[in-house]
């Protein structure tokens, strides 16, 4: 949902190298922690089917205010969890780079930026089932929460680093800046809408796939009751 659309050049190299090294921080802990805990088989499934929707709505980009799009990496979070939903980030955003959508050298900031849309959203869900809510508000407020902390970590990254090229003074382009990152707070909600649906539905078939599997399970009354 949230991504820097910036060309190549429009950061300084000391943004470049300081999101690149930042990016590169979290992928390497994200791998040693999958190396040293393992993932489950039907999370790579997962993982792979997941990479695949969200590479391909993520080339739908609508032309409004630099380019707005629906990427389902809250959905990502939630389906693969944190861990593979920042690896399937910096995939899905590798493999974009290439055909031209968002410069490679923001890489390291697009990583940052969407990994932590998978990650919040995951906790999130989890935290709010613990908490009893339905799986449809759970998972529509987890990948909002989830694509709203992308938003404002995109508006973050592009204030502080400045645009090169740019005339505007830094509180001008801050503005500037507030206005794309409310402009996918509003994408955030209906993408968030539809994650609950899709949470919602595979819940009702296949539960095991949002860790709901337990949820329901209780065990009959036994006994005499008067």
């Amino acid at each position: 949902m949230a991504h820097i659309h910036l060309g190549e050049g429009s950061f300084p190299l000391w943004a470049l190298v300081l999101w690149t090294l930042l990016g590169a921080g979290l992928i390497s802990v994200v791998i040693y922690r999958v190396r040293k805990g393992g993932i489950k088989t039907h999370q790579i499934a997962l993982a792979g089917i997941g990479a695949a929707a969200s590479f391909a709505i993520f080339q739908l980009n609508i032309p409004v205010w630099g380019g707005i799009h629906m990427n389902l990496t809250g959905l990502v979070g939630i389906l693969a969890g944190p861990l593979l939903g920042a690896l399937i980030a910096l995939v899905v955003n590798i493999f974009s780079a290439a055909l031209g959508h968002g410069a490679v050298g923001l890489l390291g900031a697009n990583t940052l930026v969407n990994a932590s849309e998978a990650i919040v959203a995951y906790y999130a869900f989890k935290t709010l089932v613990r908490m009893d809510w339905d799986v449809f508000p759970a998972g529509a407020s987890a990948a909002t929460l989830g694509l709203s902390a992308g938003a404002f970590l995109m508006g973050a990254i592009i204030v502080i680093s400045g645009v090169n090229g740019s005339a505007l003074p830094r509180g001008d382009l801050t503005i500037a800046v507030a206005g794309l990152v409310g402009l996918n707070l509003g994408v955030a909600v209906i993408e968030g809408i539809l994650t609950g649906f899709i949470v919602q539905f595979l819940a009702s078939v296949r539960p095991d796939l949002v860790g709901l599997a337990d949820r329901d399970t209780q065990e009959e009354p036994t006994g005499v009751t008067a």
